[in-house]
């Protein structure tokens, strides 16, 4: 996140991360049920396990970011379809992780009503969001790119940047969203701002005045589907 945000917010930073070798993909799944629906995260990647309570600073940043993005969403038009935390995971890549937020937008049609999904089956979301209060143990973009999810926002000191995997299945930075083709990421990245110095609402509140001027509305409205990038790995 940003310097000054980061400094107004320093109260609430009380983020704790364990980190474990060699554990078994059998553990990782008991340790999953065992926690449930707590704010913990657990990313596991071929026997390394990274545990992490979430501070509230996280979580304030998290909600900041998937309301204005909702918001948007919701005044573009836009179908989309939040997971939030749902664990994405695969034993035969052994790998898994939750995102701090995630959504379907090209393929939010595809897991409307589902209770399950299946990565071997289902598509993985088309954006993940990752917030970082603190450097994480354990890689995560690497399990992002393993399971092939296209886009991922990082938050961090720096503030709000997309991230587009490529057909190598590396991230690169990009100036526009795939999901979201014409949002422009540095202004939603200044509402972001207000979000956090002022409070959630208060970002809200001019983001929709923006949506309502021509600029803010942008070349296209309606239902849309954009495809995604980038490229599933092979299975």
């Amino acid at each position: 996140m940003t310097t000054a945000s980061l400094a107004r917010l320093a109260p609430l930073l009380t983020e704790r991360r364990m980190s474990f070798e060699n554990i078994s993909w059998e553990l990782y799944e008991e340790l999953l049920d065992a926690v449930g629906e707590r704010p913990i995260h657990m990313t596991y990647d071929q026997g390394r396990l990274e545990v992490v309570t979430l501070s509230p600073l996280h979580e304030k940043v998290k909600k900041a970011i998937t309301r204005l993005l909702e918001a948007y969403a919701d005044a573009m038009d836009i179908e989309i379809e939040g997971l939030g935390s749902t664990t994405f995971k695969r034993k035969d890549l052994r790998r898994g992780l939750e995102p701090d937020e995630c959504y379907y937008v090209a393929h939010a049609a595809d897991v409307a009503g589902k209770d399950k999904l299946d990565l071997k089956v289902d598509p993985p979301p088309d954006l993940a969001i990752e917030v970082e209060i603190s450097p994480p143990d354990v890689a995560r973009v690497p399990i992002y790119s393993a399971l092939g999810v296209p886009e991922v926002w990082r938050y961090d000191e720096e503030g709000l940047r997309p991230m587009r995997r490529t057909r190598s299945g590396t991230y690169v930075h990009a100036e526009r969203s795939l999901a979201f083709p014409d949002l422009p990421m540095d202004r939603f990245g200044e509402f972001v701002e207000i979000a956090l110095a002022r409070g959630q609402s208060a970002g809200v509140r001019p983001l929709r005045r923006w949506l309502a001027e021509p600029e803010g509305r942008g070349k296209t409205r309606g239902k849309r589907r954009p495809t995604p990038g980038g490229s599933r790995p092979k299975r």
